[in-house]
């Protein structure tokens, strides 16, 4: 029998307790690593942003890691952080782990905010460019405050703001439809929302400082070692401190809900699951008892524990589908309540239709489901 998520739970450590961060307040959980919470309008109604103690271009300040929405209820509360947790010092550069607008939308506002800004004038360094660590920045003014992300998150974010990929819109509500999900009411609402992302992220800055797996970012007195991850982003992008035993893991690894894990049109037949699923191993050779900062939920101990129980969650979710389509065939959307046993509103219903297909396309790419699409234009999956 599947453990309930409280019992899942109750196998982590959570070493600050039930504390969380006040609004416009911070919480130092590591030497020079503090943690921000900012409320969401959505049902996952937080996230958790970063701060970490700095030395850039000879200027003392602090690096950013991650945004939240463009909203002015997130904008004053930053600036309620700027005031009560900065010590009177600047943002020096914004960090995004990856391009999903809870994580970049105020990217854009952020740097342009703290640009031009610094204590004293520009100080020449020199080159940081050798081999694979990248510190003091000669390339980027001494009153830049530039963004740094990944490549493939910087461009997807950007060409977010100026299409309707992936969040809303005619191929969205197109692409739905071929999963089986057909219903007026709700393929007319999805594509209604083709100006959804730039709602969220109006605008990316249009420069940027590229992050790569196995980069080693210099960040005050501790080497942060980026590592990737696919399937919940293009290029999702965790930091590790060995120095400080810490691992940011942006929305990789989160201690209370599983990582949606999604299909989107613009790749329709990507295998989303396999590459999560591979990305998370990559945190094995990680200590154990590393402190983990997920985007959601509180720091916890007990990474490896976690990255099993999402194996397991997985495994058991692709079993379920397995025996569904043994019965008949199913499209993504008749899968719905077999992964899901709860009520969905057409936000959560998006994701979990991402979810459907991702879980469905693992099956179909391991060769245990065949799909074929019928004269209805929709996509179903039986048991070879």
């Amino acid at each position: 029998m599947s453990l309930t998520r409280d019992q899942l739970e109750a196998r982590l450590h959570y070493p600050l307790g039930n504390a969380l961060p006040e609004p416009g307040r911070a919480l130092e959980v590591a030497p020079g690593v503090k943690w921000i919470r900012m409320v969401l309008p959505f049902a996952l109604d937080h996230i958790n942003l970063w701060l970490l103690r700095d030395t850039l271009d000879g200027r003392e300040g602090w690096t950013v890691v991650d945004c939240c929405i463009a909203r002015d209820e997130a904008k004053a509360q930053w600036e309620q952080v700027f005031q009560n947790e900065l010590d009177g010092l600047p943002v020096l550069r914004v960090i995004v782990t990856h391009m999903h607008p809870d994580h970049i939308g105020l990217a854009h506002w952020l740097c342009e905010r703290w640009s031009g800004r610094g204590a004293g004038p520009p100080q020449a360094t020199a080159s940081p460019l050798g081999g694979q660590r990248h510190g003091e920045a000669a390339s980027v003014g001494a009153h830049e405050c530039r963004l740094w992300i990944s490549a493939t998150d910087y461009v997807m974010a950007r060409l977010g703001t100026q299409t309707t990929t992936g969040f809303g819109g005619d191929a969205a509500a197109a692409y739905f439809a071929s999963h089986g999900l057909l219903d007026p009411e709700s393929v007319g609402k999805v594509r209604a929302r083709a100006g959804y992302y730039p709602s969220l992220v109006p605008a990316v800055p249009a420069q940027s400082r590229r992050l790569l797996d196995g980069l080693v970012v210099r960040i005050g007195d501790h080497d942060w070692r980026c590592i990737s991850g696919y399937g919940h982003a293009p290029e999702h992008i965790a930091l590790w401190s060995e120095s400080l035993n810490v691992l940011i893991s942006g929305d990789m690894v989160l201690p209370r809900i599983s990582t949606n894990v999604s299909v989107y049109e613009q790749e329709p037949e990507a295998d989303s699951l396999k590459l999560f699923l591979d990305s998370i191993d990559k945190f094995l050779p990680l200590p154990a008892d590393a402190l983990v900062l997920p985007s959601h939920g509180r720091p916890f101990n007990g990474l490896h524990e976690r990255i099993q129980q999402l194996h397991t969650h997985h495994e058991e979710r692709l079993a379920e589908l397995t025996a569904a389509c043994g019965e008949q065939p199913l499209s993504a959307f008749d899968a719905l309540p077999v992964l899901f046993q709860r009520q969905l509103d057409l936000h959560q219903t998006t994701f979990a239709m991402g979810e459907a297909v991702a879980h469905m396309n693992r099956l179909w790419h391991a060769g245990t489901l065949a799909r074929t699409r019928g004269d209805d234009g929709v996509w179903r999956f039986s048991l070879r």
